[in-house]
C-alpha cells in the first residue's frame, strides 16, 4: 500500500509487514547497529566502480536504518568515523525502505522528476538529486537492506546502471553471508 501527505505530492513510506522478520534476522546477523569494516571496504569499492561520490549497505530494521558500510568523497576518512547521524535515520528518510518494500531495485535519474520523492528529507539534507538501489535478499528469503548510490548531479543511469547495482547488491549478499559464516565460528 502507497500514501501519500495531504498535498498528494510525498510519497510516504509504503507500509512494511516484515520489519520484524529482518528485525529478528539483522540480530541474529549482528548487523545494522555498528559500521562493519568489509561493508566499508565494499561502499567504497561500489562507489569508486559506479563512478560516483557516495555509497551505501543499508540495513533497514523494524524501526531505523543503519547505514553499516559507509564511503562519501566529502567525507575526509572516507566515511570511516561518521557518526550516528550520518548512519541512523528514520524509516520515512531516503529511498531504501521503497527498495525494502518492493523488493526490487529503484532508480531515480533526477528525483526532481518524480514529485513524490522530490519532496523526500534526504533531498535538501544530503543533496541527493539520484538514487540508484538495490535490496540486499539473504539466504532466508528475507531483505535485510539495500546497496544504494546517491549523487547530487542527476546521473543517467539507464539499464547499464541497473544491472550494475543488482550484480553489485548480489556481492553484497556474499558479504553478508560470509559474515555469518564468520560469526558461527
Amino acid at each position: 500500500m502507497t500514501t501519500f501527505d495531504e498535498a498528494g505530492y510525498r510519497h510516504l513510506t509504503p507500509v512494511d509487514n516484515r520489519g520484524a522478520e529482518r528485525q529478528a534476522r539483522l540480530r541474529q546477523l549482528g548487523l545494522g547497529e555498528k559500521p562493519e569494516p568489509e561493508f566499508e571496504a565494499f561502499a567504497k569499492r561500489v562507489a569508486k566502480t559506479l563512478g560516483v561520490p557516495n555509497a551505501m549497505v543499508n540495513f533497514v530494521g523494524a524501526t531505523h536504518q543503519y547505514v553499516g558500510g559507509l564511503y562519501s568523497q566529502m567525507m575526509p576518512d572516507d566515511g570511516a568515523t561518521a557518526g550516528p547521524e550520518m548512519r541512523t535515520a528514520p524509516l520515512d528518510t531516503g529511498y531504501c525502505p521503497h527498495v525494502i518494500a518492493r523488493g526490487m531495485a529503484l532508480v531515480l535519474e533526477d528525483v526532481c522528476d518524480y514529485p513524490r520523492f522530490a519532496g523526500n528529507d534526504i533531498v535538501d539534507r544530503m543533496n541527493v538529486r539520484s538514487y540508484l538501489g538495490a535490496p540486499l535478499i539473504d539466504r532466508t528469503g528475507t531483505p535485510l537492506g539495500t546497496l544504494c548510490v546517491i549523487d547530487s548531479e542527476p546521473r543517467p543511469w539507464g539499464r547499464d546502471g541497473l544491472h550494475a547495482i543488482k550484480s553489485l547488491a548480489s556481492e553484497g549478499v556474499e558479504l553478508i553471508h560470509t559474515h555469518e559464516r564468520e560469526r558461527q565460528n
